[in-house]
């Protein structure tokens, strides 16, 4: 699967109330209505940049920390967000993501500027920075995260396979 996208590049420790504030997270289960205020605390205009035409969030290290619940990820899908790339995630940020369907790429993110054009083929393992002409490459997903992405997440996959089958 590739995906392709602007790059929409933010910093360090986005925690899960960064991601949706906290002030949301009780008010409604519509991730639709919620979406709108994807990324406000840092980036006001964040939900109106991506959601035309989508994009990816691009960021540093400890992407996700805070929260366990699965807003966060499922606020992004909603909001057009293709994937996020950062060089590290919350280990539960990440396990909820790909359940949700929502593509995490690990790699270095440091020669990603905001509004590179990028290409991610999750397959190959590489992030094409069609903007510079660049290639950054990451460890591919293994099968089975693969294959719960390509399905829409885990509930998707349930439904599709009546269980936990690869």
């Amino acid at each position: 699967m590739t995906l392709t996208a602007k790059a929409f590049k933010y910093g360090d420790d986005i925690n899960t109330d960064y991601i949706i504030s906290g002030k949301y997270k009780f008010k409604s289960n519509d991730m639709e209505a919620m979406a709108v205020h994807a990324m406000e605390d840092l980036d006001a205009e964040y939900y109106k940049k991506v959601k035309p035409d989508g994009g990816f969030l691009v960021a540093g290290k400890n992407f996700g920390m805070g929260s366990s619940r699965e807003q966060a990820p499922l606020v992004l899908i909603h909001s057009n967000t293709r994937a996020v790339l950062a060089k590290g995630f919350a280990r539960i940020f990440f396990r909820n993501a790909i359940n949700t369907g929502l593509p995490v790429v690990e790699c270095d993110t440091d020669l990603i500027d905001d509004g590179d054009e990028l290409e991610v083929d999750l397959e190959a393992g590489v992030v094409r920075d069609v903007t510079k002409g660049s290639e950054i490459p990451f460890a591919p997903l293994p099968p089975v995260m693969a294959q719960l992405l390509a399905d829409g997440g885990l509930v998707e996959h349930f439904k599709k396979h009546g269980g936990f089958a690869l």
